[in-house]
């Protein structure tokens, strides 16, 4: 019944559509295909366009970008309706982490390890961006990464492809609610498609060259994952894929994305990114990169009238057929149908739903559970955290202690009318709503995030040896990691560890706190400080989050998604490497094997790393077979025990082995995971299932294939931490 409904609902929408879509001229069809930003706030280089109002009335634009809050969209679809068919438009906004309620960066989302709670910051968001007029988020970013360099390592998931995918299906699922069309929702598109994140050197928008099993491998399955959680729409991406721009890519949009996945909604180019391909020296003009890009399969052009000024023309001259031009029409307006906006253009500006939507107090409370949960302790020697309620005197020091905005981390959206100083926690506001009375806390900025002036280290020295506990503040400003935002240098900036060091030099117990979108390298700092936590940018309760945990009102569970580096001469790192001919048998061999003569092969914190204030025994591994057929399953079981003095979350993570294969396979990669609560002195038996799924790559035929042979199950805290360990075999059927 449910099913004949929407088989039924669905054709009278494509009824619409092909009745609309007669009635089109051709200007006005490709009016569907193009997309402007709105002038007050840019995410990119802007297009200048005196004309752009008219262009709207006229039915030339299908689509605006960066339209924020009820009145200002209302008064655009306004323009709209004045067309002469009265096709809304869209609104889309890179809604990444949060709207009025910021949430987490990304990537600190991805290091809670909690999918119910990574959707539920989706959810949030879609619901706040859905009042006040947003149709559209330009999220998920599912890129996979593995170069800390690459500032927009913040947006997504880290570098591995299970996690990643897993996160990728929770925030599309967030972002798009039950269904498109109710109120509270608001269209996915998923991006960038595909592999931006093995940009040449961790620098933005430049090439990729990978083998195509490594694209279908590592890099396409969260983009899968994504569509089949149902995702509204993709975005291509900035980079050439092995010479060819993802922008006029057959094989990545025609081939695989619409042919293969069969995706049937629509795909928008990235920021002018058709007419980058200008640039990229891939089509000679304009027109010629029109030409591409349609042929490929992109079917709106973001900012780069490329369509709106060629695309005509190219039809005329025989060149683009226009069955080419009315798919990708079809295709966005399927999408304005399914969001009601064709019954009432209106319907999701709305003043009084905005109103109730971004002042609704349950959303700070998921913002803070959610800050909470992606918060990573990553070292804690002789118990110095969590700090005791009675101390009598804190010594709260560095750039970050006393900042607002900064909290909210790069990609958070900027409303007008807001004073962030009074809505975001800072981390000093944290703190003094978590002490009592009877301690003091002191103040001292120390230095600014990066230049050499030292000129405040006297002050903050003497600071902190009036303090029973020196907290430390550090880290990148939130415009540091992001788009555009490369580093070479990862290190801490500036001067910050330095004033670490003398900090440290006090002898008092020094608690570190470090601010960032991306892993740094903090070397001095992580073997000498007592404890560090790694705070990322949390959002709008970044203070309340970070006190909880420092206090141990939150027992910190956050797991690293993505590897630490020892120097910037190992990047790119990852857990999921090959082995080679010669790999390094211990740290310390470094003669004619895979290894470097002046550094250690290991990373400073491996993938899946994060301490807990209580400790966690495994034990007991039990596996229901060691010989499993491709059609049967083998059930993997071991004692989880909370062993501590506190309650806490594990994160326990289940690897394999392949141990030969008809082509190389990664030392060992992620295949499962649960996060378990457990009280102090609580055990748990936990269970794990292995299928033929979970066994299966890409061999090098490009088939999905699992091969019988020999494999081994590691249970394990994280990449590094292997806690149990069995093998078994897959036979041959």
């Amino acid at each position: 019944m449910v099913t004949f409904f929407a088989a039924a609902q669905q054709e009278t929408i494509d009824q619409k559509v092909n009745a609309l879509l007669k009635k089109m001229t051709i200007e006005e069809k490709i009016g569907q295909l193009n997309q402007y930003s709105n002038d007050n706030s840019i995410t990119g280089p802007i297009t200048v366009n005196p004309n752009k109002q008219a262009e709207i009335k006229n039915g030339l634009v299908g689509s605006m970008l960066n339209v924020t809050g009820v009145e200002s969209t209302r008064n655009y679809q306004k323009l709209a309706m004045q067309s002469r068919l009265k096709i809304p438009m869209l609104f889309g906004q890179d809604v990444i982490h949060g709207y009025k309620t910021t949430f987490p960066l990304p990537l600190a989302e991805a290091a809670s390890w909690d999918l119910e709670a990574i959707e539920l910051a989706a959810r949030v968001a879609a619901t706040e961006a859905a009042a006040s007029g947003i149709h559209w988020t330009f999220a998920p970013m599912v890129d996979i990464g593995r170069d800390p360099r690459w500032g927009r390592i913040m947006e997504g998931a880290g570098e591995d492809t299970y996690l990643a995918s897993k996160i990728a299906y929770a925030r599309v699922k967030g972002f798009q609610g039950n269904k498109l069309g109710d109120l509270n929702s608001v269209m996915a598109c998923v991006k960038h498609f595909a592999a931006y994140g093995a940009a040449v050197g961790g620098r933005d928008y430049n090439s990729v060259d990978m083998s195509e099993r490594m694209l279908w491998e590592t890099y396409l399955p969260p983009f899968k994952a994504a569509l089949d959680a149902g995702a509204a729409t993709f975005m291509n991406s900035f980079n050439d894929l092995n010479g060819i721009p993802a922008t006029g890519n057959v094989h990545l949009q025609r081939d695989i994305l619409k042919g293969k996945w069969n995706f049937q909604g629509f795909v928008v180019s990235d920021w002018g990114s058709i007419g980058e391909m200008v640039a990229h020296g891939y089509s000679k003009d304009l027109k010629a990169a029109a030409l591409s890009a349609i042929t490929a399969g992109s079917d709106m052009d973001m900012e780069s009238v490329a369509y709106k000024n060629n695309l005509a023309q190219l039809v005329k001259e025989g060149k683009v057929s226009i069955d080419l031009v009315d798919d990708a029409v079809k295709r966005i307006l399927r999408k304005k149908f399914e969001l009601g906006l064709f019954d009432d253009p209106y319907r999701y500006s709305d003043e009084k739903r905005a109103e109730k939507a971004l002042n609704n107090p349950e959303n700070r409370k998921a913002a803070l559970e959610v800050a909470q949960k992606s918060i990573v302790l990553l070292k804690n020697e002789n118990q110095t955290l969590p700090l005791s309620k009675n101390l009598k005197t804190i010594a709260f020091i560095g750039p970050m202690v006393k900042e607002y905005k900064e909290n909210m981390g790069f990609w958070s959206v900027e409303l007008p009318n807001v004073d962030y100083n009074k809505w975001i926690v800072s981390q000093w506001d944290g703190l003094q709503n978590k002490v009592g009375k009877n301690t003091k806390l002191l103040y001292a900025k120390g230095c600014e995030v990066d230049g050499d002036n030292k000129d405040g280290f006297a002050e903050a020295v003497a600071t902190a040896k009036q303090a029973d506990v020196v907290i430390l503040s550090i880290g990148e400003r939130r415009d540091m990691s992001g788009e555009a935002k490369s580093r070479s240098d990862i290190h801490l900036p500036g001067v910050q560890e330095d004033l670490v060091k003398a900090i440290q030099a006090t002898g008092k117990p020094v608690v570190v706190l470090i601010n960032a979108g991306r892993p740094l390298v903090f070397n001095w700092t992580a073997d000498n400080v007592p404890a560090i936590v790694y705070t990322w940018w949390l959002g709008t309760e970044a203070g309340n989050a970070i006190a909880n945990v420092l206090f141990g009102d939150y027992n910190p569970s956050g797991k690293l998604p993505m590897t630490f580096p020892r120097e910037v001469g190992q990047i790119p790192i990852y857990y999921n490497h090959f082995s080679t001919g010669r790999p390094a048998k211990d740290e310390n061999q470094n003669n004619y094997v895979s290894a470097y003569i002046d550094l250690k092969n290991s990373p400073k914190f491996p993938f899946g790393y994060g301490l807990s204030y209580t400790k966690f025994d495994y034990s007991g591994l039990k596996l229901s077979s060691v010989k499993m057929k491709n059609n049967e399953t083998i059930k993997v079981s071991f004692q989880l025990s909370n062993v501590g003095k506190a309650a806490g979350e594990e994160v326990v993570q289940l690897y394999l082995k392949d141990k030969f294969g008809s082509v190389v396979r990664p030392v060992l990669e992620l295949r499962d995971f649960q996060k378990v609560k457990l009280n102090a002195g609580e055990s748990k038996t936990i269970e794990f299932t292995i299928d033929k799924e979970k066994l299966s790559f890409y061999n090098d035929k490009l088939e999905w294939t699992a091969e019988p042979g020999d494999f081994e199950v590691m249970i394990g805290a994280s990449s590094a931490d292997i806690k149990l360990k069995s093998d078994f075999e897959l036979l041959a059927n």
